[in-house]
């Protein structure tokens, strides 16, 4: 499997790390599940959600590793999203970048997401 991205708020990604593992943001607490996106999934969601907020993180996290507790279920447009039912084990995250707006107001990703 290849990775899945979550799109954090820096503060809340700083949380998880001096505790030693991430519940998701509150929406993800209200849903019952972590939201992740594919890497061809995830400008659409920066779009979507998190237009315009700076002191973003994108985590990139290797599916693989999180077991039967990641599921892909329908969402946006019958689109299958990956949604993790547990805490989000910190030994399978693969990196962390920052995610700058551009000059355009929309979110700078990494050259191998493709955005």
């Amino acid at each position: 499997m290849p990775l899945i991205y979550k799109i954090c708020p820096r503060e809340l990604w700083r949380e998880a790390e001096a505790s030693g593992r991430f519940s998701g943001a509150p929406v993800d607490a209200a849903d019952g599940f972590i939201h992740f996106s594919t890497g061809a999934q995830v400008p659409e969601t920066a779009a979507r959600h998190f237009v315009g907020q700076r002191d973003l993180l994108l985590v990139a996290v290797e599916a693989e590793a999180l077991g039967d507790a990641l599921r892909f279920e329908p969402s946006r447009g019958g689109d299958l999203f990956p949604h993790l039912y547990a805490d989000l084990p910190l030994s399978a995250v693969r990196s962390v970048a920052e995610l700058p707006l551009g000059a355009d107001g929309r979110h700078v990703f990494p050259v191998e997401i493709g955005a």
